[in-house]
């Protein structure tokens, strides 16, 4: 079972905190007033005096992370050339609405999805995983996906060739797509223009579920793609992702292993 930071931070901040006000509330004056009796200095014990430094430092950590912007590390291709493996990102955890960590239930909502919008959520089939993938269908569309073609509510969605991926060859994985023949295009999803990955050569589309029949998105779920199209498990295979295991929108690099010109990018 994979290591949930979110409940190791959550119970740590709980303990320390509860440490220092059992202390604060029950001990410290009868523990100061023994020491000053007895001509001593004071200082709190030290299980007391960790608890004071460090419960307002994690519970800093846990609001900003739970209900401001939370970092992910990029483990796979699936999104090239977008995001690389190694990239560091960070995700708004408040533009789809907060919700309490751990338990992951939203207490307020503000903003939902829209086409084009890069998302980390926990797909239901891999429950303890953060995934990152792109919206192409929203509750209520039509999704059909006909080899390298995406069609949302009968429209074809644009692309432009932009020409044969060139990555850097030193990069186990661009060097895969280069040599895969690797195509780049530019994708217009309602306005928002942003790069994707054919690979012809080992195209996957025949394995696509839904073929020519048109999947038609249910409420409260989102249908999402990988930009490296021909390398990504996504809605096409696994089925649309529930508005329930979003995380938040991913928006800004701020790291990255495979090139510091990477550094700063902002996302779309």
């Amino acid at each position: 079972m994979a290591f949930d930071f979110a409940l190791f931070l959550m119970i740590a901040t709980a303990l320390f905190g509860l440490v220092w006000a059992f202390d604060r509330a029950f001990l410290y004056r009868k523990r100061k007033q023994r020491l000053e009796a007895a001509g001593e200095g004071y200082s709190d014990p030290w299980p007391v005096d960790w608890s004071r430094s460090l419960f307002p430092v994690l519970l800093l950590v846990l609001v900003l992370r739970s209900f401001v912007a939370e970092p992910f590390r990029i483990p796979s291709s699936s999104m090239m050339p977008t995001l690389k493996v190694n990239d560091f990102i960070l995700v708004n955890k408040f533009t789809y609405g907060l919700r309490l960590p751990v338990f992951h239930t939203k207490i307020l909502k503000f903003g939902e999805p829209r086409r084009g919008d890069i998302v980390v959520f926990r797909p239901p089939w891999a429950p303890n995983e953060d995934w990152i993938k792109r919206v192409v269908g929203l509750p209520g569309d039509k999704v059909v996906v006909q080899g390298e073609r995406v069609w949302v509510n009968g429209k074809l969605v644009p692309t432009q060739l932009i020409g044969p991926y060139a990555g850097d060859v030193s990069d186990k994985y661009d060097d895969a797509v280069i040599q895969a023949g690797g195509i780049v295009l530019d994708e217009n999803l309602d306005g928002v223009h942003h790069q994707i990955i054919e690979t012809p050569m080992y195209h996957r589309a025949p394995d696509v579920p839904n073929g020519l029949n048109p999947v038609t998105v249910p409420q409260h779920c989102y249908f999402v793609m990988g930009d490296n199209r021909d390398d990504s498990d996504d809605s096409r295979y696994h089925g649309c992702v529930p508005e329930k295991d979003l995380v938040g929108k991913a928006f800004f690099i701020w790291l990255s292993l495979h090139s510091y010109k990477r550094i700063g990018t902002v996302l779309h």
